[in-house]
């Protein structure tokens, strides 16, 4: 029965190993409680824990020999202990059978193995004897959550084992001995009975498995992932420090076995999310061993195995530059994010690593491409986001060059080919990529520094544009490396966007200049001026006499029945009436807008920082604005000083899970952030005056303070 919960264990391991291992600690710990039943009972726990350390280091010593672990045995043993629970618990699946990986499943295996068997054999109490394999097995249940499929069989299994251990441990009484045809009919009476009981468990025991519905808890949404800092999370804004210093030496690479042609391109983050200040990567790594998981392989894509050694020199940060899609890597400890494919070293790097990677690398049809659609819904959401407050020409711009181009490739082709056309490379670009910068970059003065800037600019402007006109895309940094070998220098940096196709993939693209004297923009796109002010002094008053010179004066015609003055104020009180009357709609349909754009667009992250905007501008409007200096906790108790509101603490676990732990809200989170936000802000509402309620409804403040924050 110990034995079984490593075959749950191991559906989530990478091969047999860690099944193998804990089946031996099951061997070893009843072995050993068996073998030493007739010994005192003081001699059994130090004579076992001498075997389980003996074991233990047998078992870590087979674990980093399979996975090829450098170090000393004492370093890697000390390491396991320390760190095999977290690390079990942030393993990439499937997970690699590495020493911190199989430590904790081996050593509780055999605590089990150990209680189990004392408590059954020695004190004869063979249902309580049951109860720390049953511990294992749930525990096991419990780790693997909702990563691998039903387990039927082996609980089946146990719950038979667990049966027949029963069945086979009852004594006889001290009641007269029965005749033998009693006992044979009792006996078959039993085994009739434990055959019906057992096959109520097999026939009734899946559909009940069926009908459950509810998916079970995954216990790595409880433990922190590996983090990174701002240099890893958007290395974007690196391009154009490393083209200020282009001979500058980042890594070098042994000849791409594989490979075709003579550069091959290195991937060092994928960029998914932008929020109209920052592309970022937003990965959620996990700890990996050697056999990282396949990307998905589409249909009619040629995949060319691809080997290769990189040496880190003068790259800093943890991510780790590979060719897409890595399968493979040995040499270093890594964390990977299965959503964008971007590797980093956790622990941290120092120049001099050298680990080999091994990628399949994938490379679609193009001659698909005019005739493939963009996916939609929500698997792509992520990727059609983009901040609020989308400059209007930056709008108009995406608008234009889609208007013609129905299909997705046509729309994306016609923005790479307006940014290759009118935009010139350059290496002393200042770096950023927010609205301002990409503005500035599109339709600045070329005289003024406009229309120039790095790859970081030119990839950031495709892939707003392309998000703006429908298509998901994303933005990459990596290096153009010698498909041969050699060193990899910080002017082979680059960005590229790429944009997701149907049953194609992600296809890069290519918006950079194709000559040196680029048009200019306003020979094909010219942005709406903005309309001078109008003058306020008031008019010359009208003279009698006409000037000498100049164009002659108009004399009023002479009065005449026309409107009373009576008329002509009302028609003005109407008018402005009316103005007034529109002008509160629109507010009241702007601030509606604003609050169905905060809830329900963007990230779990995004809209759980709506829903606190909601709730500090609930505030704001009942006369009492949240301090500045205030955490979100501390904000929550100043807001319900007064009793019967409604509580806040989905709304406050939201907020700190997007400041402390960014991307790993989720949407039930969110949902949850802003019903509670809604709920209080109504309630806060709902205490006021009716004309005060009135004044809430069409004030315009929530406008002007969500374009400031």
């Amino acid at each position: 029965m110990v034995a079984l919960s490593g075959v749950v264990l191991g559906r989530i391991f990478a091969g047999a190993l860690l099944g193998q291992l804990v089946a031996g600690a099951a061997v070893g710990s009843v072995g050993v409680s068996v073998a030493a039943r007739r010994l005192p009972n003081w001699m059994v726990a130090p004579l076992s824990a001498v075997l389980l350390a003996a074991y233990t280091l047998l078992a870590l010593k087979i674990a980093a020999d399979r996975a090829e672990t450098a170090g000393a045995l004492t370093d890697i043993v000390r390491e396991s202990l320390v760190n095999g629970i977290p690390r079990l618990l942030t393993a990439l699946i499937p997970v690699e059978a590495t020493p911190d990986t199989v430590v904790v499943p081996v050593i509780a295996a055999w605590l089990a193995g150990l209680a189990g068997a004392e408590i059954a054999v020695r004190a004869g109490r063979v249902l309580l004897g049951l109860v720390p394999a049953t511990a294992l097995y749930a525990g096991a249940l419990y780790v693997v959550g909702p990563n691998a499929d039903t387990a039927r069989w082996t609980t089946l299994v146990f719950a038979g084992l667990a049966v027949v251990a029963l069945a086979a441990s009852a004594r006889a009484t001290d009641q007269p001995r029965a005749d033998d045809g009693k006992v044979v009919r009792g006996r078959a009476s039993a085994a009739a009975g434990l055959v019906i009981v057992l096959g109520l468990i097999v026939a009734v025991g899946p559909w009940i498995g069926g009908r459950v519905g509810a998916t079970p808890v995954d216990p790595r949404r409880y433990v922190e992932p590996p983090q990174v800092d701002s240099l890893d999370e958007s290395p974007l804004n690196r391009i154009s420090g490393w083209a200020l210093e282009p001979k500058d030496p980042l890594l070098r690479v042994s000849p791409a076995a594989g490979a075709k042609g003579k550069v091959v391109r290195l991937r060092l983050a994928v960029l998914p999310d932008y929020d109209g200040v920052t592309w970022r990567v937003g990965a959620t790594y996990r700890n990996a061993g050697r056999v990282l998981p396949p990307s998905p392989r589409l249909p009619g894509t040629d995949i060319a195995e691809i080997r290769q050694d990189v040496t880190i020199d003068g790259l800093a940060g943890r991510l780790l530059p590979v060719v897409p899609a890595p399968t493979e890597v040995a040499g270093a400890r890594v964390a990977f994010d299965a959503a964008t494919g971007t590797l980093i070293q956790p622990e941290g790097r120092t120049a001099g690593l050298t680990y080999s990677v091994t990628s399949e690398l994938q490379t679609p049809d193009l001659n698909l491409l005019p005739t493939a659609e963009t996916p939609s819904g929500d698997t792509v959401a992520r990727y059609l986001t983009v901040g609020a407050g989308v400059p209007p020409e930056i709008q108009r711009l995406a608008d234009e060059l889609a208007q013609d181009n129905g299909a997705a490739y046509d729309r994306a082709m016609a923005i790479q080919e307006f940014i290759a056309e009118h935009y010139r490379r350059v290496a002393d670009a200042p770096s950023g990529h927010a609205y301002p910068n990409l503005k500035f970059f599109l339709f600045g003065p070329r005289q003024q520094g406009g229309q120039a800037g790095t790859s970081e600019q030119f990839a950031a402007s495709f892939a707003l544009l392309a998000r703006i006109a429908g298509l998901p895309s994303r933005v990459v940094v990596g290096f153009d490396a010698p498909a041969a070998g050699g060193t990899v220098t910080a002017g082979n940096a680059i960005a590229w966007p790429e944009v997701l196709f149907d049953g194609l993939g992600w296809v890069a693209f290519d918006p950079m200049p194709k000559s040196k004297d680029p048009r200019p923009v306003e020979e094909d796109f010219l942005p709406k001026p903005t309309p001078p002010p109008t003058p306020s002094s008031p008019a010359p008053a009208p003279s009698e006499t006409p000037p000498s010179s100049g164009p002659p004066t108009l004399v009023a015609a002479p009065p005449g029945p026309g409107p009373s003055a009576a008329v002509v104020a009302g028609s003005a009180s109407g008018s402005v009436l009316l103005l007034l009357v529109a002008a509160a709609g629109t507010i009241v349909l702007m601030r509606q807008s604003l609050r169905r754009r905060r809830l329900s667009t963007g990230t779990p992250d995004d809209r759980i920082a709506g829903a606190w905007s909601e709730f500090t501008d609930a505030l704001r409007l009942a006369g009492r604005p949240v301090p500045p200096h205030l955490a979100a906790t501390e904000a929550a108790a100043y807001a319900q000083n007064d009793a019967g509101l409604p509580p806040l603490g989905d709304l406050v676990a939201g907020i700190n899970t997007v400041g402390f732990a960014p991307g790993s809200a989720d949407d039930g989170q969110a949902a949850k952030a802003g019903g509670q936000a809604v709920a209080y802000a109504d309630a806060l509402r709902a205490r006021r005056s009716w004309w005060r309620r009135l004044w809430w409804t069409i004030h315009p403040g929530p406008l002007r303070w969500s374009r400031r924050s």
